[in-house]
């Protein structure tokens, strides 16, 4: 499976990475430094977002271009390493 994060801090990246990796998923990152996320989209299987790192406009347009193409969204305010274990864990990926 693979996901694509939106938002988070840049020195947790690679925690972020360990732990999709541990539920066998590949993560791509993007902090919020990266311009034009949609394009880097390509073929995932969920977008998750840290709503407590982006914009406003950047959490629309990730929500729109998700929806556009029927990928599952999960938000969370938190960009703890936890939440995104659990987010992942609401999704039935599990280690």
């Amino acid at each position: 499976m693979s996901a694509i994060l939106i938002g988070g801090l840049d020195r947790l990246k690679r925690k972020y990475e360990a732990e999709a990796a541990k539920r066998g998923v590949n993560l791509k990152v993007f902090t919020g430094k990266e311009n034009a996320v949609a394009k880097h989209l390509g073929k995932t299987d969920m977008v998750i977002l840290f709503t407590d790192k982006v914009s406003h406009k950047a959490r629309r347009q990730a929500a729109s271009l998700a929806k556009s193409r029927n990928i599952p969204l999960a938000q969370t305010h938190s960009s703890s390493v936890s939440s995104l274990g659990r987010v992942l864990a609401d999704c039935r990926i599990s280690p």
